[in-house]
Parts: C-alpha cells; structure tokens; sequence
C-alpha cells in the first residue's frame, strides 16, 4: 500500500543550508522510489502558523518511507533543514481507494 511522508513547515529561514537540504534531497529519494506530490505552489494556510506550508512525499509502501528517512543520505542533510525551521513530520500508510472515514473506527475497536 502506497505511503506518505508529510511535513508541516514554518518558521523557515531561507538561507545556504535550505538551498543545501533542496539540492540534495532529491538524490536521498530516488533508492527508496520516493516523490514530491505536494512542495512549493499555492498553498494556503486555514488553521495555524500564516507561514506554514506542507510537503508531501509518495512511497511505493512503508517500509520503504522509513527506510528513506532512516537512510544515511538523508540523515546527513536533515540537521539543514531542522536548524532553519519548525515542523511536524510524518510517515504514514495511505487508505484503500474504498476508504470511508468510519473505517478508523472498526480500526480503534470503537465499532
């Protein structure tokens, strides 16, 4: 099942670091069949931070997004982008095409 690695960015400074990370991450993506789906265009922040902005990359299945954020390469230009900004991250499985949102509640034992 496809997975997805999604980060909440604000507080970014643009400096030679970020410039840096940009540069390289495409590199750390390509072993584990990972992709942009979402990074730069129109955004619009609806709730928290006015500057914030997401980024969403697709993976081939989970394991693969764990290993691509766990792999070296990627490791090594992380600090470049943790130390010029405040975010959230997060590797997640992505749903069934028949996906219904009270599915998470068989999910949960609630149902």
């Amino acid at each position: 099942m496809t997975a997805y690695a999604v980060a909440h960015i604000h507080d970014l400074d643009l400096n030679a670091d970020i410039v840096e990370y940009l540069e390289r991450i495409d590199e750390t993506l390509a072993p584990f069949g990972g992709r942009f789906l979402v990074h730069g265009g129109r955004q619009q922040a609806t709730e928290g931070p006015e500057e914030a902005f997401i980024v969403i990359l697709e993976f081939p299945e989970y394991d693969r997004a764990v290993q691509w954020y766990d792999s070296p390469a990627y490791q090594a230009i992380l600090p470049l982008r943790l130390k010029n900004s405040v975010s959230v991250a997060v590797l997640a499985d992505g749903c069934r095409a028949d996906h219904r949102s009270t599915d998470l509640l068989t999910e949960l034992g609630l149902r």
